[in-house]
Parts: C-alpha cells; sequence; structure tokens
C-alpha cells in the first residue's frame, strides 16, 4: 500500500517555501525555482 497522508515541507534557511499540508499537493518545480528566485531579489 502506498503512503498517504506524509508531511512534505521546503524550508530555505528557516523559512517555508512551499507546505504539501497547506496546498494539498505537491509543487512543481517551477513553482520552488520562481519562490527561491522571489527571495533572493
Amino acid at each position: 500500500m502506498r503512503g498517504s497522508g506524509g508531511v512534505f515541507n521546503v524550508t530555505v534557511d528557516e523559512k517555508r517555501v512551499f507546505s504539501k499540508h497547506d496546498e494539498g499537493r505537491f509543487p512543481t518545480e517551477k513553482e520552488i525555482l520562481d519562490k527561491l528566485r522571489t527571495m533572493r531579489g
């Protein structure tokens, strides 16, 4: 049986970039890269 309901968070410098729990899905690569670019300035 496949697992379900697990925790998947992406954090950078102790700041949450994405939470599967909050969004109800996994992020796309583009979403993560866009958020990292935004954080970098």
